[in-house]
C-alpha cells in the first residue's frame, strides 16, 4: 500500500466540533497522543475556510513546533494580539497546549479579551484538572477523541465494503481494496486487531515492520513526554522510575478485561524485586502504585471501568478492570500473536461503546457477571462478548447473567459466529462486525 499523508476526513468528531462552533464553550479536543487531534483541528480550520472564514481570521499554534517551544502564556498572549484583526471574529486552534506553563490564564483572557471562538488539544487529562476547571468553570465542552473505529480502519485503508447475496439466500458483506481485491470481513476484522487503529497505521500502510515502529514511536512519546516529562514540570515527581511505569504497563496490557487490584499489581512487582514493601504493614506500597496507574489513565493509555452491583444499584469499590486505548499498542508492547482474542475483542467493544457516547459499567448479579451494562440519557443496554455462539456450553454461559437481570432493557450477545438463532428467550445475538460497521 502506497504511503500517503493527506487529511483524511473524521466526520464523527468533525461534527461534533461544528456543533459548538461560535458558541461561548472553548472546545476542548483530549486524547491519547497520535490519535488525530492535530488532524481533526485542521478539518475545523479547513471546514471554516470553505464556508466563507478568511484566512487571516484562523490562528492556528502547535506547541509541539520548535517555532513555539519556549513560548511563555505572556508570549502566547502577545503573539495572538498582534493578529487579532479589528470589528472581526477570531478562530483560534491551540495544539498540545498543555506545553505551555500557566496556558490557561492566557486562554480566559483570549475569552475575555477578543471576540473568538477557541479550539485546544491536550495529551492529558490533567489539561482538565481542577485548575483549569477554575478557569473556565462551565465554560468549556470536551471532545474525547480515541484511535479509529473498524470502520474508520477500513475507510483509512481505502477499503470500500460491499454485499454480495450468499449461496444461502443471505447476505454476504466483503471488502475491496484500492488494487480491486477482496477480502472477508473477517479478514478485514482480522487486521484491525492485528494493527489497531492509531491513524498513522494509514500512512505506512499494512506492514508489520513499520507498524511496530509506528506504535514504538507513540508508546514511547506518551511515556517519556506525557508522564515522566510531565511529572517533572508539575514538580510532583511521584512517578520518576521508567522500568517500574513498564512494569505496569506491561502488567496491564496482559490483564486487559481481568479484575484486577492495585494490592494485587504491588504483590506481583514486590515478588519481581521492583517495588519494595511498606516497613509497618509488610505490603506493597499501595500510594506508589496507584499514582503511576493514575498517571497510565491521565495520559489515556489505558481506562479503568468500575462494577456495579445490579441489584444493590450501587458501584463497588472493588476489583474493577482495565482497557488499554488501542489494540495494536497492545500488541506492539507483548508481541504479534492471537493471545486471549476473548478479552481483545472485548477491548474493542468497549473502546467502541465510549465513542458511541455511552457511560460504561461491569455489572454484576449475584455470583455472575455481565461484561458490560452501557447508559446514556436515552437507553440501557446489556452486553456479553464472546468469540463464538456455537456451542450449547458458552451459550449457556453467557447468556445465564442476562437472564438473571429482572428489568427489560435490551440485552445482546455481540460474538463473532453468533450461532443459527438470532435470539433467545429475548436477548438479542448479534454478529459483532456487523454491530460495529452500525453508523
Amino acid at each position: 500500500m502506497i504511503a500517503s499523508h493527506k487529511l483524511r476526513k473524521r466526520d464523527f468528531y468533525l461534527n461534533k466540533l461544528i456543533a459548538f462552533q461560535d458558541k461561548e464553550p472553548v472546545k476542548v479536543v483530549t486524547g491519547i497522543r497520535r490519535c488525530g487531534k492535530s488532524s481533526l483541528l485542521k478539518l475545523m480550520a479547513a471546514h471554516l475556510t470553505a464556508t466563507g472564514i478568511a484566512a487571516e481570521q484562523i490562528i492556528e499554534m502547535n506547541f509541539e513546533s520548535f517555532a513555539f517551544k519556549k513560548m511563555s502564556a505572556e508570549d502566547l498572549y502577545y503573539y495572538v494580539k498582534e493578529r487579532i484583526l479589528p470589528n472581526r471574529r477570531m478562530y483560534l486552534f491551540f495544539d498540545e497546549i498543555q506545553r505551555v506553563p500557566s496556558w490557561e490564564d492566557t486562554v480566559n483572557s483570549f475569552r475575555v479579551d477578543f471576540d473568538c471562538d477557541i479550539y485546544i488539544t491536550g495529551s492529558n487529562a490533567y489539561l482538565l484538572s481542577s485548575e483549569y476547571a477554575t478557569y473556565l468553570s462551565g465554560r468549556c465542552v470536551e471532545i474525547k477523541m480515541l484511535p479509529l473505529s473498524f470502520r474508520e480502519f477500513l475507510e483509512f485503508n481505502d477499503f470500500v465494503i460491499e454485499t454480495a447475496e450468499s449461496a444461502l439466500g443471505g447476505v454476504r458483506t466483503f471488502v475491496c481494496d484500492a488494487k480491486g481485491e477482496r477480502y472477508t470481513l473477517r479478514e478485514a476484522f482480522d487486521a484491525y486487531m492485528r494493527f489497531g487503529g492509531m491513524p498513522g497505521i494509514a500512512d505506512v500502510g499494512l506492514d508489520q515492520d513499520k507498524a511496530l515502529t509506528l506504535l514504538d514511536g507513540i508508546y514511547s512519546t506518551v511515556v517519556l513526554q506525557d508522564i515522566l516529562e510531565r511529572e517533572k514540570r508539575r514538580g510532583q515527581c511521584k512517578v520518576t522510575d521508567a522500568a517500574l511505569l513498564q512494569k505496569i504497563i506491561l502488567f496491564l496490557a496482559d490483564n486487559i478485561g481481568n479484575t484486577v487490584s492495585v494490592s494485587s499489581i504491588g504483590k506481583t512487582l514486590v515478588h519481581e524485586g521492583l517495588l519494595a514493601q511498606e516497613k509497618r504493614s509488610g505490603t506493597p506500597s499501595v500510594h506508589t502504585v496507584q499514582s503511576y496507574i493514575h498517571a497510565l489513565s491521565e495520559s489515556y493509555l489505558f481506562y479503568e471501568i468500575k462494577r456495579f452491583d445490579i441489584k444493590g444499584k450501587e458501584f463497588l469499590r472493588t476489583k474493577g478492570k482495565y482497557y488499554i486505548v488501542d489494540i495494536g499498542l497492545r500488541n506492539y508492547l507483548l508481541g504479534m500473536r492471537n493471545r486471549d482474542s476473548g478479552h481483545a475483542i472485548e477491548n474493542v467493544v468497549y473502546l467502541e461503546l465510549l465513542r458511541r457516547g455511552y457511560d460504561v459499567a461491569i455489572g454484576k448479579i449475584g455470583e455472575a457477571e455481565v461484561d458490560f451494562i452501557a447508559t446514556n440519557a436515552e437507553e440501557k443496554l446489556y452486553i456479553q462478548v464472546t468469540e463464538s455462539m456455537d456451542s450449547e456450553a458458552v451459550r449457556e454461559r453467557e447468556l445465564a447473567p442476562l437472564t438473571k437481570i429482572p428489568d427489560n432493557y435490551e440485552k445482546i450477545v455481540l460474538s463473532l459466529h453468533p450461532g443459527m438463532d438470532a435470539c433467545y428467550d429475548g436477548i438479542k445475538s448479534r454478529n459483532l462486525m456487523d454491530w460495529l460497521l452500525e453508523r
